[in-house]
């Protein structure tokens, strides 16, 4: 039912630019319970768009709808998805569970936290803030070169460390 939301979003977000009101009424009362969750579009196996959220702060079924017409039409890497491609995308959902911080007093002690291929990370430091799904450990399996691509996601340079540099965990079930 998540992936049909999804989907229905982006067709409905092609036809009147934003996307559809839920009805809670009829929705199972679990896609009614707060999650934080990303909508990844692929087509023909390349990246099309990724958007989510972190923190739940809305209903699962809501959050879906949201971020499958953000990431069709708002992902400022590509342009908006055209009517003719909607047709093509393959929709990946990642609902995440909550975050958790990890507590390490340096980058060594950072790296034996991190579990490979199982943890998503946000890295916060002041203003900047990035995260990777865990699929990103298939493009990135080595925990240095994960942590440095992150940093440089966020805006930092590759061997960034400072004394309020803040890693969370999380995890994700998939859909898709």
């Amino acid at each position: 039912m998540l992936l049909e939301l999804a989907r229905e979003s982006i067709y409905f977000g092609v036809r009147h630019d934003q996307p559809p009101e839920i009805e809670p009424d009829i929705l199972p009362r679990v896609l009614l319970a707060h999650r934080a969750t990303f909508v990844t579009l692929e087509k023909h196996r390349r990246l099309r768009g990724c958007i989510g959220s972190l923190e739940a702060r809305r209903p699962l079924a809501e959050d879906v709808i949201h971020n499958a017409f953000a990431a069709a039409f708002g992902d400022p890497r590509f342009p908006p998805v055209t009517a003719e491609e909607a047709e093509q995308l393959e929709i990946h959902l990642s609902l995440l569970s909550p975050l958790e911080e990890i507590s390490f007093q340096s980058e060594a002690t950072l790296l034996t936290e991190i579990r490979p291929r199982a943890d998503g990370l946000v890295l916060e430091d002041g203003m900047h803030r990035a995260t990777f799904l865990p699929a990103v450990w298939e493009a990135l399996p080595d925990k240095r070169d994960f942590l440095r691509q992150l940093k440089m996601k966020a805006g930092l340079t590759p061997d960034h460390w400072s004394a309020t540099l803040k890693i969370y965990r999380y995890r994700v079930d998939t859909i898709g």
